[in-house]
């Protein structure tokens, strides 16, 4: 947010009762107010996907008692609930004068005292307290106020008792806030690669997650971290108190019992029965690096009336024949928008810039606030569509502000639930990167044919077009043919062929397999925990099945929704795209899917990764909507 967009969003607060704001013109309450000031703490904390799936829920949990105080129709999440052992005492107590403003007040008051104490770490520190702070006393309120005697009436004290107890409530869920979220038991098996050099350098398990070496690491919210070798983050994240889990299930690994929700199974591993399946998932995310050069000519249609209408039970029964060299999952789109009766219009763009952008878009959200808060941003967006009724469920009409405490309060349980899930998971099998095993597999050869040179049984299986070995008398043989032999890949480039990030975009061509990297920033590389299973598709297909059942419809507002990519302004680390790319979707369970893919496209997650977070997410977002509607729907 530039400093104007600051000030805009301050001092557009131009009416305040009956539970809404003004805010350029339009209708909000007083709940999004405050959520989207939590959405741009996250844009200006670390990059903490797990932390900010804690962040987002307990803020909207507790703004959602704040509001149902006030509903003799609705139960409190935290007060008089025992949470996880945790008991709320609260007494029923009257609050003289405006019902509106007293929840108002209420709701602005929790969400304040969290939002400060949950960011005071936070590198972006500074700027986030202006906006907190700005926001609060423009909306009239005094943050000298810090009573908790919510008994004598006061709803600005009732707001303050909430807090407390939420910020108590964190000391002790399992999620090691009192040590800033660092783990206290994980340790790593492999060796950092070292990205300045080639390969995988010595790694004593290929099926494990190595750490990364850089000369400076900055995460996805651009904060430089201290030190060189980011740790995995949230490893033990599984210990954490959900929302709607059952947390009885504890799976013993090699290294501690560790509570894990929807175990998969072990993902394929190298130097076992499952090589050839290893071999294949991480060889595709190279093939489909292949797909990111704008200027080879393919063009494809991104309409919902080509891509789209993924059945879920085929990624059931048969996910893998989903990914083939070719990109994208075989969808078939849809004959007709349901909204309008009509077919949806062809969106024919240059492959390469679709796949870029789509690795760009869903990386942590267009301005990294991280999946999580992505999800609560589409929310936002599909509320303020012109065709969107505030109708939960599709059945109960609602005010502006109910709506949102409770949209947020069910989104919310459902992200929290999906980052302590697959973070279990990747705590548990702690599974390798592609960036570690393209490079691996490709040190020890090829595995495709024992009369070649260079076999090895664990080797990369070769692919004509693709995956080669170096002849003699080839452009990457070496001044002395000291490459000669070794494994080539047509994929994507990398950063030494972009000087100037304004004007360069690599393209698409062969290089060395020792060098290959992923479609992510240089000062990035591959986010700092196990790949196994993938954060992004289980944050996704959770969100996408809320939404889909809170509005009552799996298509978005209108049948057609999307974001516009500008040309030469989107991408980030490379020139792009090569003209203005509108990346669209139906449904909320199409923009899922397209953010699981975008990960292979992004050298992040092969297909093992991608399907089990689906399925889990598929699960966990119908499970935490039927567990939050207890609360509020009879």
């Amino acid at each position: 947010m530039t400093s104007s967009q600051f000030k805009s969003f301050v001092f557009s607060v131009v009416f305040f009762a009956m539970g809404c704001v003004m805010i350029h013109g339009q209708e909000k309450s007083v709940a999004r107010i405050w959520n989207e000031v939590n959405l741009e703490a996250i844009r200006k904390d670390f990059a903490r996907p797990t932390v900010h799936a804690r962040n987002l829920f307990h803020i909207s949990a507790a703004m959602y008692d704040a509001w149902s105080v006030f509903d003799s129709l609705s139960k409190p999440y935290f007060l008089n609930q025992n949470v996880h052992g945790k008991i709320t005492p609260y007494r029923q107590t009257h609050y003289p004068g405006n019902t509106a403003k007293n929840r108002n007040k209420a709701i602005s008051y929790a969400a304040f005292r969290i939002l400060h104490h949950r960011y005071e770490i936070s590198p972006g520190y500074k700027k986030i307290k202006q906006i907190i702070d700005s926001t609060f006393t423009h909306l009239g309120y005094d943050p000298k106020n810090t009573s908790l005697a919510y008994w004598e009436g006061d709803a600005a004290a009732l707001g303050n008792y909430i807090a407390q107890n939420v910020i108590d409530y964190g000391w002790q869920d399992g999620a090691n806030e009192n040590y800033f979220y660092v783990s206290l038991v994980y340790e790593p098996v492999n060796n950092p690669l070292i990205l300045t050099n080639s390969g995988a350098q010595n790694v004593a398990n290929p099926n494990r997650w190595q750490p990364l070496a850089f000369e400076k690491f900055i995460d996805q919210s651009g904060n430089e971290i201290a030190g060189t070798v980011p740790e995995f983050l949230g490893p033990e994240w599984g210990l954490v108190n959900p929302f709607s889990l059952n947390k009885n299930k504890i799976k013993t690994n090699d290294r501690w019992p560790f509570p894990v929700f929807f175990d998969p199974g072990p993902p394929p591993e190298l130097h076992a029965s499952s090589n050839l399946e290893y071999i294949w998932n991480h060889s595709l995310v190279s093939i489909w690096g292949s797909h990111l050069d704008p200027d080879d000519g393919v063009m494809w249609d991104i309409s919902p009336g080509n891509i789209g209408n993924l059945d879920i039970e085929t990624q059931k029964k048969f996910p893998y024949e989903m990914f083939d060299h070719l990109g994208g999952d075989q969808s078939k789109g849809y004959k007709l928008n349901p909204f309008t009766g009509k077919p949806y219009e062809k969106n024919f763009v240059p492959r390469g810039d679709y796949t870029r952008v789509i690795a760009e878009f869903w990386a942590d959200g267009p301005d990294s606030e991280t999946p999580p808060g992505h999800w609560y941003t589409i929310l936002n967006q599909v509320v303020d569509h012109p065709h969107f009724q505030r109708k939960f469920a599709g059945k109960y009409p609602m005010s502006t502000l109910e709506w949102d405490v409770k949209s947020y309060f069910t989104l919310g349980g459902a992200l929290h639930d999906a980052a302590i899930a697959a973070w279990s998971i990747k705590g548990l099998y702690d599974y390798v990167r592609p960036i570690t095993a393209i490079r691996y597999m490709a040190d020890l050869g090829q595995s495709s044919n024992q009369n070649l040179p260079r076999y090895h049984p664990n080797g990369i299986k070769l692919m004509d077009g693709f995956i080669e070995l170096v002849n003699a008398g080839d452009d990457l043989a070496g001044k002395h043919g000291e490459n000669i032999n070794k494994i080539k890949l047509y994929t994507w480039r990398g950063h030494d062929y972009i000087e100037n990030t304004k004007t360069d975009y690599a393209k698409v061509g062969w290089i060395l397999a020792e060098n290959w990297w992923p479609y992510q920033r240089p000062t990035f590389v591959t986010p700092n925990f196990a790949g196994y299973v993938s954060g992004h598709s289980t944050f996704s297909r959770a969100a996408a099945e809320v939404l889909t059942l809170i509005t009552g419809s799996p298509f978005f507002p209108g049948g057609i929704f999307g974001f516009t990519a500008k040309k030469n302004e989107f991408l980030v680390f490379e020139e792009g795209p090569s003209q203005d790319i509108e990346i669209q979707w139906a449904t909320y369970r199409d923009a899922s899917n397209q953010c699981s893919l975008s990960r292979i496209w992004g050298g992040i997650h092969p297909p093992v990764d991608d399907i089990p977070g689906r399925l889990i997410g598929d699960k966990i977002g119908k499970g935490a909507f039927k567990f939050a509607s207890k609360y509020f729907l009879n």
